[in-house]
Formats: structure tokens, sequence, C-alpha cells
């Protein structure tokens, strides 16, 4: 049962191409919309359009939310900021210095190809003074965590039997640990982050939907996010990929995976998420057996590589099934996406990578694979369903700055990578447009009946067109609700 009397009023709005339109909510739907004089509601709160587009909620389709809220408590260590070991050594002193007594120092965005390679001993050597602080670094990628030998001792003492079992032996020593997110905050007992500053920051960019794509998502990361809707401080629907997610255990609410009238559930789990990595390949009939185990879930498959992508795609053709997802396809030649092409599988990619990353992808990237890079206009020709994500905090979680580089597929310094990948605006906002579920979809409207989950810019669709990345989002409404004001 869902409340019919208008809750909200949006006028002066401009509504698939047609200006002064109106919308009524009722609830967490759309009740109603038209063109020209609004019905009359006293009593009803009426949001002034000014004549800018209304669009559905945006959708991102592959982001950490955790992840990136715990970015607000860690120590910036990225090039922007650090680009020599003795500098990193300043900055984690400093951070250490101003620190409770006895917590972690967590920074994050270190990049061995700018700063050189690090382990607990080169660590332990820059902290100086600060050495007997717990310290982990997070490499930029989110694979890599560098902890000192303070912070070793830490994981140790928390858990002695499984230390040993928690990476080979040189790993543990070193303190260089690859993929191992879930065991290493299991041993560290980091309290789960205050994801209130990241639901509003979302939601002032017109987002009402995340797909929280991290691997080691399991049911009490389920609960987290369940908490945080439920004390409004997660204002977006979240679809939560994992590889420990019960294959059985789908939605918050409701057995059959949606609400009534078809919005998507306020949260739900999804795909079973499968990471490739050359430090610990998987052969292709383990690949394939994963992929049949996860069932109808279906799989969301990390691939970074060339390999990762021919690997993925012989086994999901060897496996069938689905629904499956391709995370990233970072590098997809014509080869390989005839060989996707005819799958049934979604590809979600980061077009915002080609602005934030492209410089130095130009610098260590293979010639043979710049023009293959985080490909748009080549999957859309091929008809492979396309979605954009983030992968925020490994990327910009702006979705309009991803639009704008999903155009002109312009780097910070201006090269164009990929030329002939450019997508129009059009077809660049349709990125974040599918549903979480049936991302790369038919891109959802703003009708009757369908979720408030609606997203308000300052201007007509024609004019923010021309300058994807300097639009306005004057309000947001997720489930019926009004989450931002911007004027």
């Amino acid at each position: 049962m869902h409340d019919t009397a208008p809750s909200l009023l949006l006028v002066d709005v401009e509504l698939e191409g047609r200006a002064a339109s109106w919308v009524s909510v009722a609830g967490d739907r759309v009740a109603a919309t038209g063109q020209g004089r609004p019905p009359a509601r006293r009593g009803v709160p009426v949001l002034e359009g000014a004549g800018g587009v209304l669009l559905p909620g945006l959708h991102d389709h592959h982001l950490h939310l955790l992840a990136l809220a715990a970015r607000s408590t860690s120590v910036d260590c990225s090039p922007a900021r650090v680009r020599t070991m003795g500098r990193l050594g300043e900055v984690l002193v400093e951070a250490a210095a101003g620190a409770p007594p006895g917590t972690w120092l967590r920074g994050h965005g270190v990049d061995d190809t700018v700063l050189g390679p690090l382990d607990a001993v080169t660590l332990d050597r820059l902290l100086g003074p600060a050495r007997d602080r717990p310290t982990r670094l997070q490499h930029r990628s989110g694979h890599l965590w560098v902890l000192n030998t303070a912070g070793l001792e830490r994981v140790r003492a928390a858990d002695p039997v499984g230390w040993e079992a928690l990476g080979p032996p040189g790993d543990r020593t070193a303190g260089v640990f690859y993929d191992l997110d879930g065991p290493l905050r299991a041993r560290w007992g980091s309290a789960a982050p205050d994801l209130a500053p990241i639901g509003a920051r979302l939601a002032t960019w017109g987002v009402t939907g995340v797909t929280d794509a991290t691997v080691t998502n399991d049911r009490s990361t389920v609960g987290v996010f369940a908490s945080a809707q439920a004390a409004g401080h997660l204002p977006q629907r979240v679809l939560v990929l994992g590889a420990d997610l019960a294959a059985g255990a789908r939605d918050q609410q409701g057995p059959d995976g949606a609400e009534a009238g078809g919005a998507e559930p306020r949260l739900a789990t999804g795909a079973h998420k499968i990471v490739l990595s050359e430090r610990d390949p998987l052969a292709l009939d383990e690949l394939v057996d994963e992929v049949r185990r996860a069932g109808p879930v279906g799989v969301a498959v990390h691939c970074a590589t060339r390999q990762d992508l021919v690997l993925a795609s012989a086994a999901l053709a060897s496996a069938g099934g689905g629904p499956h997802r391709i995370e990233h396809a970072s590098v997809a030649p014509p080869e390989l996406v005839a060989m996707v092409t005819g799958l049934g599988a979604c590809v979600v990619t980061q077009p915002g990578f080609v602005r934030q990353h492209g410089d130095r992808y130009l610098r260590r990237v293979e010639a043979d694979d710049l023009p293959w890079l985080y490909r748009l206009a080549g999957w859309r020709q091929a008809g492979v369903p396309l979605a954009a994500g983030s992968d925020a905090p490994f990327g910009d979680p702006d979705p309009w700055a991803a639009m704008a580089a999903a155009v002109d597929r312009r780097t910070a310094g201006g090269v164009v990578l990929g030329p002939g990948e450019g997508l129009t605006p059009e077809e660049a906002l349709a990125l974040h447009l599918g549903p979480l579920r049936a991302p790369g979809g038919r891109p959802r409207v703003v009708r009757p009946g369908g979720p408030a989950d609606l997203c308000l810019l300052d201007v007509p669709w024609a004019e923010a067109r021309r300058a994807l990345d300097q639009v306005t989002v004057v309000a947001t409404v997720a489930g019926g609700s009004l989450v931002w004001v911007g004027r």
C-alpha cells in the first residue's frame, strides 16, 4: 500500500523535452505529470523548477561506499600531495602527531610508479619517531595495503592463528598485502565509517541509486547499509555485490526483488563478485565452475587487463546463465569486443578514468593498448549493454564529470584518448539511467506510478548538454523525499 495524497509538487520543469511541465509526487511514487497550469494542492510543498530539466535520479553502477566514507578520515598520500618518499614521511608524521594515541594511521592514494616500492621497513624509516603508531597505506588501485611493523604486530595479535594463513610468509614479513581487504579489516577492527556525508554528497549530484561492488561485502555489510538507510544517512537505493553474500538472500524488501509498481528495492543483493588477479590466477575450468555455482544471481567479473577479459569471456560463454556483468573492461580491443558480443553480459566501465588517469595511462600503458582503454562507442556499436560507475573512491564520484569525459574523451592534459570512442551527451547520460539490476538496460523515465527518484537541473537540457561538467543540480528527490536543495 502506498500513499495517494500528494506530498510534493514540482512546477515549471522541462520533462522529456516539454517545457512548463509539472510533476506531482505522492509518497515514494510519481503520482501524475502534466503541462501548463499545475493542479491546486493546498498545503503541498511546491518546488519551482525555473525551466530546468527534470531527470530520473542518476545511478552509479560501481563504487565502494565504505571505502569512500573512510577517505574522510584518511591521510591523502596521492601524487597530488606526495611525490617523494621524503614528503610521504613528513605527511605521515604530521598526521600521527594529531591523531589519538594508539589509533591506526590510515593513508590512501599511494602510487608506486611515482614513489617507488614500499614495505614495512621503508614505512618504519619514513615514520621515524612515529614508527610505533600502527600504520596502513592503501595503493591508489585499492588492491594493495602496506603496513608498518607496528601495524603488522597489531594484526598478528588480533588473530595469532589466522595470521599464519594471511598471505604468503614473505608478504606477512614485508607488510605488503594484495586483495586481502576482508581479512585485514576483520583484524584491525575498524568501526564502520559514517555514511551520512557520503549519502549527502551523492545527493548533491542527483545520485539516487548505487551499486556497491566491493568483493568483500557480506551480510554484515548489508546490515551496515540497512542501518544507514533506516537512520536517513543513506537516501540512495543500494544494490550490493560481493563474493560472500548468500546466494538465496536477495532483497530486504520482498521476495520478488521489486516493490509494487516496478520500483527497485531500497536495498538488495546482486551478482557474485569475482576479482581476476595475476598474482592468484584462476584456471578457466575453475572460473567456469564459479560462474555456474553463482546460479541465477549471475557474476560480476573484475577485468582490468586483456588477459582478464579473454578469460572472463571464455568462462561466461562456457558457463552460460546470467545475468552477468563485466566490471571495468579496461582494455578491450576489437577482437575482445567480438568475444563479449552475444554473451548477454553488460559492461560497467569508468569513463571518468580517461579524465582522471589518462595522462598517467599515456606514460605507463603499452602503446598497443592505448586505443582500447575504457571504450564506450565500440561497446554500443557492438550492441553490448553499457553502463557507467565511478569506482569511487578510486575514481571521482561526480557523475557529471564522468559524462563530460565520456563525450570529449580528453585527459586532464587535453589529449584525446581513444578517438572515436566518444558518446553524445544523451548517450553519456543514459550510462547512469539504467536500472540498478539491469545496468545498460532501457533508461528510466519519469512517469506516473514510477519511483519518485528525481534530479532537477538549473537549466534546460539543450543548455546542460553543452557542458555537462558545469551543470548544477538544484534538487534531488529520493524515494519521494526531498534530500537535496541547492537554491
